[in-house]
C-alpha cells in the first residue's frame, strides 16, 4: 500500500460498530470529518464530537445506510462479518473509500488502512506494518513522539520564513536559508520555550546563511 494524506473537512464519516475500534476510528475522524457511528449500543467511548446513532443494522440494511449517509468514508468495524461484508460492498458501490478494521493485509482496491499516527499541528507522521504487527506500530509510534515535539512550531516559522523569502530571493538562496533553520540543533532547543528565543535564532541564521549583517 502507499501512504496518501486525505483532507476529510467537510466531509462525512461513516462508522459501523460502537466497540473499542469504531470509538477509535470515530475520535481519529471527527478531527475534520462530520462523523456518524451506527450501534445498537456504544461501548469503547469517548467517541470524540461524533454523532451516535443507536440502532443495530443488520447486512440487508447496510445499502440504506450508505445512501442516506453519502459517507467519503465507511468503516466496517462490527463484529458480524457478515454486516461488515455488506457494509463494505454498499461503500465501493458508491465509489466510498473503505477501511476494514475487522481485517488486515488482505484489502481490496479502494479501501484504506488507518496508520498509527503522531500529530504536532500542522506536522502528521504516519507509522503502519501493513497489518501485520500492530505492537510495531504502537512501539515506533512512542519513540517519533520523542523525535517530533516542537516540530509543528518550527513547520509554522520555517513556513513564515518561506512567504517572508518569496519576493527577496531567488529559489535556491530561499531553499537554502530554509533548510539551514530546520537544520538548526539551536532552533529545536528552543522550540516550545515561549520565550520568543527561536525566531531570534532563525533571524540570526537567515543573516549568516544570506551574508546579511543581523
Amino acid at each position: 500500500m502507499i501512504p496518501l494524506l486525505h483532507d476529510f473537512s467537510g466531509r462525512r464519516v461513516l462508522v459501523f460498530g460502537g466497540g473499542r475500534v469504531g470509538a477509535r476510528r470515530a475520535r481519529t475522524f471527527a478531527r475534520e470529518a462530520d462523523v456518524v457511528v451506527v450501534s445498537p449500543a456504544f461501548e469503547g467511548g469517548p467517541y470524540g464530537d461524533a454523532s451516535l446513532v443507536r440502532a443495530a443494522p443488520r447486512p440487508v440494511d447496510a445499502d440504506a445506510w450508505v445512501e442516506r449517509v453519502a459517507p467519503a468514508l465507511v468503516v466496517a468495524a462490527t463484529d458480524d462479518p457478515d454486516l461488515n461484508d455488506a457494509v463494505a460492498r454498499a461503500a465501493r458501490e458508491r465509489g466510498c473509500l473503505v477501511n476494514r478494521a475487522d481485517r488486515s493485509g488482505d484489502r481490496e482496491a479502494g479501501d484504506v488502512a488507518v496508520p498509527a499516527t503522531v500529530r504536532d499541528d500542522p506536522v502528521v507522521v504516519a507509522v503502519s506494518s501493513g497489518g501485520r504487527s500492530p505492537a510495531v506500530s504502537r512501539v515506533l509510534r512512542r519513540r517519533i513522539e520523542r523525535e517530533v515535539e516542537g516540530a509543528g512550531e518550527l513547520a509554522r516559522l520555517t513556513g513564515d520564513l518561506r512567504e517572508r523569502l518569496r519576493e527577496e530571493q531567488p529559489p535556491e538562496r530561499r531553499r537554502a536559508a530554509v533548510r539551514a533553520v530546520a537544520e538548526s540543533d539551536r532552533v529545536w532547543k528552543t522550540l516550545g520555550s515561549g520565550t520568543g528565543k527561536a525566531e531570534q535564532i532563525v533571524d540570526e541564521i537567515v543573516s549568516a546563511q544570506l551574508g546579511e549583517s543581523p
